[in-house]
């Protein structure tokens, strides 16, 4: 039996504390534990599969900084080419060749994309495709999906998933009426429900935006003929097809779900992995289009830390890293290692489940399913995902703090970490 306690002294003071200075506590609010209950752990150092907080307890970690840790945290050839880049300093405000070696980087890794912006966030990504759809179309209208996330733009907080309490439109106070009013939206895979909205609005859509499988609903993949379907509804009504791959871009493959799942759209927005840890974002697409982006166009969008030397250095390093062979197909084996078992474990010990994984994300919900949409994912027991989240912490397992957040893992677990995670599993679910 694994020891069930753990020493949260200096946690709980820290956070007492923290509670006096920032709203929450946090500087982001997943992190606040709000939705499983109990008091965060306060991180103190990473590396590799694991972390550390301030009480010296030790984790295997399948949140990995919410995705860019792809290559393990604190990867050595990541830390020393930032060393380097710290000797010339952190930030230019100005053109740099770092920029260029990336942007050619993500051009031919992702097929959609021709130019490239860099930002510093994939919210900021996501505001400044908004624009541009708009702009290039000359519409105003856009359809977004039911629990898909896109960052907290004003006109992106209508049923947005994991981070926003669902329970009206807009799904915060203080963004007014008219930010939303030409948001859409449609449960995800229903495209029957996007025909209607195309119907309903002829000539009135700029485009669709989803994340092409959902991560901040749960972990929920696209129907077969879902992505395909529209993909030739936005051909059809002269719309623009976008891809939030801020998380599923160089993770469930190096070019993303684009490259997964065969579809082209028109833009694509990214974030996480291309920072390899550091602040970043990024929208790219067709060249008729980013050639519109100031100032090669009238579109302004700009940011003064935009294509950071050293975020371009750590995502530059983090890349190749991933270029080495057999990267994929080890991130495939041992994630489908843990959500296979993870569901078999779940199911042996009387919990109805379903879950699943691409490559290096995965996900499992407490209800027997099948999840297609946010409607479907939130019927999952999430009262008992929280003394799971609890008993697997504990027990020295990090994982989101969230029924609604996919799980990642990394080129740093292993064989080992993936055992160990199962047992402790099965312990705490034979408890639940």
């Amino acid at each position: 039996m694994v020891n069930t306690t753990i020493k949260t002294t200096k946690s709980q003071e820290i956070f007492a504390a923290a509670q006096n200075l920032m709203p929450g506590g946090v500087s982001s609010p997943v992190r606040a534990f709000k939705s499983v209950g109990g008091q965060p752990i306060v991180f103190e150092r990473v590396n590799g599969a694991y972390i550390w907080d301030v009480d010296g307890n030790q984790y295997i970690d399948y949140v990995g900084t919410w995705g860019p840790a792809i290559c393990g945290h604190a990867h050595p050839e990541v830390i020393a080419a930032l060393h380097t880049a710290l000797e010339k300093g952190t930030s230019f405000g100005a053109p740099s060749f770092l920029e260029n070696v990336l942007a050619e980087m993500v051009i031919d890794a992702v097929k959609s994309i021709e130019m490239v912006r860099f930002v510093n966030s994939g919210t900021e990504a996501c505001m400044a495709v908004l624009r541009l759809m708009r702009a290039f179309t000359k519409r105003d209208k856009i359809i977004k999906f039911e629990g898909c996330y896109h960052g907290h733009a004003d006109m992106f907080l209508v049923k947005a998933g994991s981070g926003v309490a669902t329970l009206g439109l807009p799904d915060s106070p203080g963004v007014p009426k008219a930010a939303t009013s030409d948001t859409l939206t449609a449960p995800f895979n229903d495209l029957e429900a996007v025909k209607a909205l195309f119907a309903e609005n002829r000539d009135e859509i700029a485009g669709v935006i989803l994340e092409p499988v959902v991560g901040n609903a749960g972990f929920i993949t696209p129907d077969a003929g879902f992505l395909e379907g529209l993909r030739e509804l936005t051909h059809e009504h002269g719309a623009l097809l976008v891809f939030d791959e801020v998380m599923t871009g160089f993770r469930i493959a190096y070019g993303g779900a684009q490259e997964k799942f065969g579809i082209t759209p028109d833009l694509t927005t990214l974030g996480k992995i291309i920072g390899g840890g550091l602040p970043v974002g990024a929208y790219g697409g067709r060249r008729e289009i980013m050639s519109m982006v100031a100032p090669a166009g009238p579109v302004y969008q700009a940011g003064t830390l935009s294509g950071n030397p050293l975020a371009m250095t750590a995502g530059i390093k983090t890349l190749e890293l991933l270029q080495k062979p057999g990267t994929y197909e080890y991130l495939e084996r041992i994630t489908q290692k843990l959500a296979t078992g993870l569901l078999q474990i779940a199911q042996e010990t009387g919990h109805g489940v379903c879950g699943g994984n691409i490559s290096a994300m995965f996900g499992m919900f407490f209800t027997s399913g099948p999840v297609h949409n946010y409607e479907d994912a939130k019927k999952s027991d999430t009262a008992k995902f929280g003394r799971f989240h609890r008993g697997m912490l504990e027990r020295g397992i990090y994982l989101a703090p969230s029924q609604f957040e996919a799980g990642f893992s990394s080129l740093a677990h292993t064989e080992e970490d993936i055992d160990q995670t199962l047992a402790v599993a099965r312990d705490v679910l034979s408890s639940l």
